[in-house]
């Protein structure tokens, strides 16, 4: 029976990685924490209540220095991030972050380069990679949210892919990309940079369809382990999930995995004593009035832990 580490839950409360969803709205995700403590997620895993990490004040504006929106904020907020989460890491913790939007992936990454070489499982709809042409022309107005995993593998301005100097934080071929749809695979972009021709393996929808979420999710946590990596840390966009289930993202999803999909995929992966982190991001809870979809995506993750024998 493998010994796993105690839990940490760490709120980052940021949306400074997205556009605004129209003029004037501010993007809901920063509201994720309080939705997912709401339903309990702290003590129904046993967990240690971390706190927060502050972000900095969102703006709509575009940023020609970086490129990105919020791009010079954002680049503190990882550091601040990254500082909390190494120091949770260094008690021996494992750490469960609730973020906001994707861009906490800067963060999180942050810590793991600065304390060795470590893998990432990307559970995501899309890849969060590609600089495509219509992007690029988006001269300080590129989002982070929508490209974090390319951030995190160093392609971006040095402002967020070499903060310390420890570019990249992430090497491609230690990452496992989980999930994405049909209709991102099929869709071909005029790219500057493309998820195809990176060396991130994927195990996409199709093949999580045809061989079943528990082998796809055991697939890549053997990948990871083959690394002879420090540990792994496992990323998740609401926005794999179904848009029957999951509707309250800013990008929903008509070809997405079902509930029971998600929990199998993040349990196979948490049976590892290598996976030393999780964060959840996306879910916006303007977009939940009720609650519905934040209960779901809960009891998903919760039930993830109880079947890797993380908690009882």
């Amino acid at each position: 029976m493998a010994s796993f580490a105690p839990i940490s839950v760490l709120d980052a409360p940021s949306n400074l990685g997205l556009r605004p969803s129209a003029p004037g709205v501010i993007p809901g995700v920063y509201q994720l924490p309080r939705a997912l403590r709401a339903q309990g997620i702290v003590t129904r895993l046993g967990a240690e209540d971390a706190g927060m990490v502050m972000p900095p004040a969102y703006s709509p504006e575009a940023e020609p220095d970086t490129g990105f929106r919020n791009g010079a904020a954002l680049g503190r907020y990882s550091v601040a991030l990254a500082d909390r989460i190494g120091a949770l890491r260094a008690q021996g913790r494992f750490v469960l972050l609730l973020g906001g939007d994707c861009s906490v992936l800067v963060g999180s990454s942050l810590a793991l380069r600065r304390a060795g070489t470590h893998g990432l499982a990307f559970i995501d709809a899309h890849d969060d990679f590609s600089y495509d042409k219509d992007r690029a022309a988006l001269a300080g107005r590129l989002t982070a949210a929508g490209l974090d995993l390319a951030l995190a593998t160093g392609h971006g301005p040095d402002a967020l892919c070499d903060l310390d100097g420890l570019k990249p934080y992430l090497r491609e071929e230690d990452v496992v990309h989980l999930g994405l749809s049909r209709s991102d695979e099929d869709t071909a972009v005029l790219a500057v940079q493309e998820f195809d021709t990176s060396r991130i393996p994927s195990l996409p929808l199709t093949a999580i369809r045809q061989r079943g979420a528990d082998a796809v999710g055991d697939e890549a946590r053997a990948l990871l382990e083959a690394r002879e990596l420090d540990g792994f840390w496992i990323h998740v966009d609401a926005d794999v999930l179904d848009l029957s289930v999951m509707p309250a993202v800013d990008s929903p999803n008509p070809e997405g995995l079902r509930l029971e999909e998600l929990t199998s995929l993040l349990a196979s992966l948490l049976r590892s004593p290598q996976a030393v982190g999780l964060e959840l991001t996306i879910l916006d809870p303007d977009l939940d009035p009720e609650g519905h979809c934040a209960r779901a995506f809960t009891e998903a993750v919760v039930a993830a832990f109880a079947l890797s024998g993380r908690v009882p």
